[in-house]
């Protein structure tokens, strides 16, 4: 748990804010999305393997990144992509919030979000004013908040733990598609993982 995350004000906005958006997705009434990137460097992802005599998996050298910003829609459990291999900034959180309003014309667009810098800063609130898509900023330090946190976990579980990947290409390919099948191929882990129930530590657990 970060050190500096209040886990009264992470109760309240969950009861408060969270809990009454979610309602309204399954009701119909709006479109919800919990919105994240994630920088998929190409290397080493330790994970178990069981043999009984020792085995070794090989590991790309260099450091080539993916970076995948991801808007999981939290009751279809699809998540729409912007992804290139420089930097993720403000011009693709913009593109991002452009790609919602255009695919999803008919609701009312909420996007839950932390506090980057390249999403909480006036270029983006302005873009999101004029799409009519509204930006809902989790309290400081609450990754445990943003569901799409569990989805990067499910799917360096899925294709890259323990695994070698001969080329870059290859690497951006099998992280992709299986974003794309997390919605079908994977829809039972994900109804699993994306609900409504969230991990709050208690202050009388915390050791100071």
């Amino acid at each position: 748990m970060p050190c500096k995350a209040d886990p009264k004000v992470q109760r309240s906005f969950l009861n408060d804010t969270l809990i009454p958006l979610i309602e309204q997705a399954k009701s119909g009434t709006i479109e919800l999305f919990f919105l994240d990137a994630s920088h998929f460097v190409m290397g080493g992802f330790p994970g178990r393997v069981w043999s009984i005599v020792r085995k070794w998996v090989k590991t790309a050298c260099g450091r080539q990144r993916f970076n995948v910003l991801g808007a999981l829609n939290f009751v279809t459990k699809k998540v729409e992509t912007v992804v290139n291999t420089t930097y993720i900034t403000s011009t693709q959180v913009i593109e991002m919030l452009e790609k919602l309003a255009r695919d999803y014309v008919g609701k009312p667009i909420k996007i839950i979000l932390d506090n980057a810098r390249y999403q909480h800063c006036n270029v983006v609130i302005e873009a999101s004013q004029r799409l009519g898509v509204e930006l809902v900023f989790l309290p400081t330090y609450s990754p445990n908040l943003n569901l799409i946190e569990r989805v990067w976990k499910l799917v360096k579980s899925q294709v890259l733990s323990s695994a070698y990947h001969e080329t870059f290409e290859a690497f951006c390919k099998i992280i992709q598609d299986c974003v794309d099948s997390l919605h079908t191929i994977l829809a039972s882990e994900m109804n699993t993982l994306i609900t409504q129930n969230f991990n709050i530590v208690n202050e009388s657990d915390i050791i100071s």
